[in-house]
């Protein structure tokens, strides 16, 4: 009989797809990683049985940003994550990487953490920019990434917010469609630290 799984969790700020699920009816966790192949590293693992499978997750996977940020109200960071790795190498290639983020007034927990994590992102050289909901009143209602202001790639949610897959838009009407509205909302917003002050001043 198969499992019936549940996703909890991932960490979206890396390369990859590390997550987490649990199993509805046993409680246990099932880790999904990229698997541990090299002899010689599996030679070092204790109590590793024959039938066992070893995977790679990040560590901050298990160790929670988010818990930490809600302990102590500053987000933890490893600046040679992959995800921040790549971002120094494309800046430093002459690339822009940049975003805009919406949140309510007032922010909400989980909002707050993201506002906090932007300084790390920022650092390794993301824009970072932000929009009160009320001010992204005429933008789509939709989350998505551009690359090379050519390839729209649209990402899809369920009602849970977990992110079912990616869909890939090369139409060129299409694609100036969401580059004109990602125009609008990287003129309109805030670079994350004004944002960070001014919702700070309202505290």
């Amino acid at each position: 009989m198969a499992r019936q799984l549940r996703f909890t969790g991932t960490d979206s700020k890396i390369d990859g797809c590390p997550a987490l699920h649990t199993d509805e009816g046993t409680g246990e966790i099932v880790v999904q990683g990229t698997p541990i192949t090299d002899p010689a590293d599996l030679a070092q693992l204790q109590h590793f049985g024959p039938d066992e499978a070893a995977v790679v997750v990040p560590r901050e996977l298990l160790v929670n940003d988010f818990q930490a940020f809600l302990a102590t109200g500053s987000s933890p960071c490893d600046p040679d994550e992959p995800w921040f790795v790549n971002i120094r190498a494309q800046v430093d290639a002459g690339k822009t990487v940049g975003r805009v983020r919406i949140a309510d007034r007032p922010p909400t927990t989980e909002q707050l953490f993201l506002l906090d994590y932007a300084r790390h992102n920022a650092a390794s050289g993301e824009d970072i920019r932000y929009l009160w909901r009320e001010d992204a009143a005429g933008l789509p209602a939709e989350d998505f990434w551009i690359f090379d202001s050519r390839i729209v790639a649209l990402l899809h949610f369920d009602d849970e917010d977990t992110m079912l897959d990616i869909e890939l838009i090369t139409e060129p009407a299409e694609v100036v469609r969401y580059c004109v509205a990602r125009d609008a909302a990287m003129h309109h917003a805030v670079p994350y630290d004004g944002f960070a002050a001014q919702v700070a001043a309202a505290e």
